[in-house]
């Protein structure tokens, strides 16, 4: 095995270390895409950090895997054999401060408009006249909102509410900061909320965002209610379904595997809207939830990302007793928006 380009310090002690190399954003985008694969099993799975170094260069792309402890021989060969080059790509090893490096990470991104909404990470950054504004800082829970899927996520559910679409059940499965399930809540604010992620740090960010823009926690309607929960694995979960509308900005094998539970979720003519997935992975996705009886009623792309909308056929999963008003979630509240 070649050895790294740089190892720098060699303290055994530092409580995180971080491998770094250089790939193509297609090859950076594939490793993100597999890092579930890659480590599973982990009870603490490394995070990876794709950067682009030089904007000049915009296909050279540099790679960071941060463990949560000194890599063994065979991590670093499991990691080296998805790369073209194998073991002789050169690549740097080295322990890194015992310091918030994600936070760091997302520092200094430039605020974003998507649909109705901006997003911003700091206090400085205001928004323009018209537009729903959230300050989502960056913090030790993955997303600020400034991601591509993010932002389709918040373009579709704009859409949504300026074309009259009504929901008074929601569900955001994989939250990481909240943003998307604040969203939601803004486009129909007398809807009940339900925010889920697998990791509890970004069940407390979302708790610590939430105060942060003015965003009331509880189990009622016009509340979001915030647990830790893999998929929609939790008796809370499954006790509200079904939903009218559930949001999943997750990854695409996750999302493929989690298609069953989704869908068995989601009230008959209910809306989904998906995201995390890349366009060379969006036929798959698509035929994943079309095989669970759901239709494609469209597709955003922003840049390599879809950002996926079905609907469910009435005929696929359980229905249940709905007691809603009509007069105030519309025609056909719970059973969807068409």
């Amino acid at each position: 095995m070649k050895k790294p380009a740089s190892t720098g310090t060699t303290d055994p002690a530092s409580p995180a270390w971080q491998m770094s190399f250089p790939c193509t954003r297609a090859l950076c985008e594939q490793l993100q895409d597999e890092a579930d694969m890659l480590f599973a099993g982990w009870p603490s799975p490394p995070a990876l950090v794709a950067s682009e170094p030089d904007e000049t260069r915009p296909d050279d792309w540099l790679l960071d895997i941060i463990f949560p402890h000194k890599p063994d021989d065979a991590t670093i060969a499991a990691v080296l054999a998805r790369l073209p080059d194998g073991t002789a790509t050169p690549y740097k090893l080295e322990p890194v401060p015992d310091a918030d490096w994600l936070t760091q990470s997302q520092a200094g991104l430039e605020p974003i408009t998507a649909g109705r909404f901006h997003v911003r990470n700091d206090g400085e950054d205001a928004a323009p006249p018209g537009f729903t504004d959230f300050l989502i800082p960056a913090s030790r829970a993955f997303g600020t909102g400034q991601h591509e899927t993010t932002r389709g996520c918040l373009d579709v559910l704009s859409r949504l509410g300026e074309t009259g679409h009504r929901f008074g059940n929601i569900a955001d499965i994989g939250t990481g900061t909240g943003l998307l399930a604040f969203a939601a809540l803004s486009l129909w604010p007398r809807a009940h909320v339900l925010a889920s992620d697998i990791d509890p740090v970004a069940v407390a960010v979302s708790a610590e965002n939430a105060a942060l823009n003015g965003v009331p926690l509880g189990g009622g309607a016009g509340e979001v209610q915030l647990v830790a929960a893999p998929g929609v694995d939790h008796d809370l979960i499954v006790g509200l379904a079904p939903y009218d509308l559930i949001v999943a900005n997750i990854l695409a094998g996750p999302l493929i595997e989690l298609a069953p539970s989704l869908v068995a979720q989601l009230a008959g003519g209910g809306t989904l809207v998906i995201a995390g997935l890349l366009k060379t992975q969006a036929d798959r996705v698509t035929a994943a939830y079309r095989a669970q009886g759901m239709l494609l009623m469209e597709r955003a792309d922003h840049g390599d990302w879809p950002t996926l909308r079905l609907r469910k056929r009435h005929r696929f999963g359980w229905r249940r007793p709905h007691h809603w008003r009509r007069e105030d979630f519309g025609d056909a509240p719970g059973y969807g928006s068409w």
